[in-house]
């Protein structure tokens, strides 16, 4: 069954706060435009006060002659013809800093191996302007050292090697200064992890490559950028992956002594084409070019979780930690190893003390709802699935979380599982929700046939959350089912064929 992918263009923004958040002002602000300047939003019918607006209609409003000239002051370096960054896209028509136009080529070329490009403004349009108001603190965060030195001196270029959030990376070098500050701030939101500071880090990204077409860090960026958006927000794995791939490959094209570009590669490969091998032989080299890179073992823990190699996973996460403590993402993945290694009692304290401490993150509570749902605590399970959704803007998850709610409160655990299901199923008519999903709430009902159907549906649409089969203990009771065992077989994850990362012969393999 082909999977229908929703138009990038008609990305919804679904309250007043997140219709500012995106034009850069205050929700007052943006309430006069639209009454005194025709601001596109609409209204939910049926609903007091509920509104949304279409990016597309944003953008194309910001584009027209009667935007405001307050929001485009804000822009202050911005001539008439200068370049417009648009989500992976270059416009030509800047002469930037006396240089000659950009050129298309080096994104598009990203966009269109991963078959996929947009045509016209996005709303990337809306987010490099914002991104241009924050140049000045970002700058002092990354460039101006203690000693009090003039901070113009250190625009001039970045040293090879180089910090982000306290973790010491290589930095391959740029010509151009302002591609490498464009690719420090797109870091600083990335590690941000919430969808709208992806999003502008991924802005800035691009915006790095279209100063220097030939910076090998700024498409790790946008491989990271895009290997994290289709975790933490609604973007479809099917269509994320292919463009972080595209981009970890023009990465390693241009520095393949980059050990973020292989651990980027490493990421896209494993994850989101289920080329395991390949995937684990990235992730190796990475390390062995830098093994103070605390992404390649963060990941490469996460790797090992999901080919259920337990110890190793976590002396991975472990290793990363030590690298880089200050990772609210490191933390919250260790909490969700010792979830799965059945250490729950201290899975659970880890990652209630995250929550307090950052409700907003939501990796925290996608990992207390996978263990309130193993301990069958439905009550608590549902909150969680409700904050799950809400950080993410995911309507059809809170959709769910709803059913769950009713059910429970009618039928108990079971009457929740059933409401559930319902929904789910009717979500899976409309492509847009995943099977393996489906098959765990089957799988819970006791439900064999139909648990393994989904699961075969899973495999057959290469759902991402298939990859972890082996780590879900819903589908204990499916071990004695021949079809099942023929699902593990064909996937052929070589979960004791791959050598230990700290063997000699691992140390030695080169790329």
């Amino acid at each position: 069954m082909s999977e229908r992918r929703p138009t990038p263009s008609r990305e919804r923004l679904d309250s007043w706060k997140a219709i500012a958040a995106f034009l850069g002002r205050d929700e007052r602000t943006v309430n006069r435009w639209e009454k005194e300047l025709g601001l596109p939003v609409h209204r939910l019918p049926g609903t007091k006060g509920r509104v949304y607006a279409y990016i597309d209609e944003l953008t194309r409003w910001l584009a027209a002659s009667e935007c405001p000239a307050a929001f485009h002051a804000h822009s202050p370096n911005r001539e008439p013809n200068q370049t417009s960054v648009e989500f992976g896209v270059v416009v030509e028509g800047s002469k930037g800093s006396g240089s000659e136009p950009l050129s298309r080529s080096s994104v598009e070329e990203v966009n269109s191996r991963s078959g996929w490009a947009y045509s016209g403004r996005t709303w990337l349009l809306a987010t490099t302007i914002l991104a241009l108001g924050l140049t000045a603190i970002a700058y002092i965060f990354f460039h101006v050292r203690a000693s009090g030195s003039d901070a113009s001196d250190q625009t001039a270029s970045l040293p090879r090697q180089t910090s982000v959030g306290g973790v010491p990376q290589v930095l391959t070098a740029s010509h151009d200064p302002e591609a490498e500050k464009l690719y420090l701030q797109g870091r600083y939101y990335w590690n941000k992890r919430s969808p709208e500071d992806l999003s502008r880090g991924l802005d800035y990204f691009t915006q790095s490559i279209a100063r220097d077409p030939n910076f090998s860090q700024a498409y790790v960026g946008l491989a990271d950028s895009y290997n994290l958006l289709r975790e933490y927000t609604t973007m479809p794995a099917s269509e994320a992956y292919p463009r972080a791939l595209a981009a970890a490959k023009k990465a390693v094209e241009l520095d393949d002594q980059s050990s973020e570009a292989h651990a980027s590669l490493a990421f896209a490969s494993f994850f989101g084409v289920w080329d395991i091998s390949g995937g684990v032989r990235e992730f190796r080299r990475a390390i062995e070019l830098n093994p103070q890179n605390a992404a390649a073992h963060h990941w490469y823990g996460n790797a090992l979780l999901a080919l259920n190699r337990l110890p190793e996973a976590l002396a991975e996460n472990d290793r990363a930690q030590s690298l880089n403590p200050a990772s609210s993402a490191i933390l919250a993945d260790k909490g969700n190893i010792l979830l799965t290694a059945g250490q729950r009692d201290e899975a659970l304290s880890l990652l209630r003390q995250m929550e307090s401490g950052e409700p907003s993150f939501r990796s925290v509570h996608v990992y207390l709802r996978y263990l309130y749902w193993r301990c069958h605590d439905y009550p608590n399970f549902l909150t969680e699935l409700q904050h799950e959704a809400l950080l993410a803007h995911d309507d059809s998850t809170l959709a769910i979380t709803r059913a769950g709610e009713r059910g429970l409160a009618s039928g108990g655990a079971r009457g929740m599982l059933q409401a559930m299901l319902h929904v789910q199923l009717t979500l899976y008519s409309q492509h847009s929700f995943p099977p393996t999903s489906i098959a765990q709430t089957f799988a819970v009902l006791g439900k064999k046939s139909e648990a393994v159907k989904y699961l075969r549906a899973a495999f057959e649409q290469h759902d991402e959350l298939l990859l972890y089969v082996e780590t879900y203990p819903e589908f204990d009771l499916l071990q004695d089912e021949p079809t099942y065992r023929d699902l593990l077989a064909n996937m052929m994850l070589p979960v004791q064929s791959l050598p230990s990362l700290t063997s000699a012969s691992a140390l030695q393999e080169r790329h």
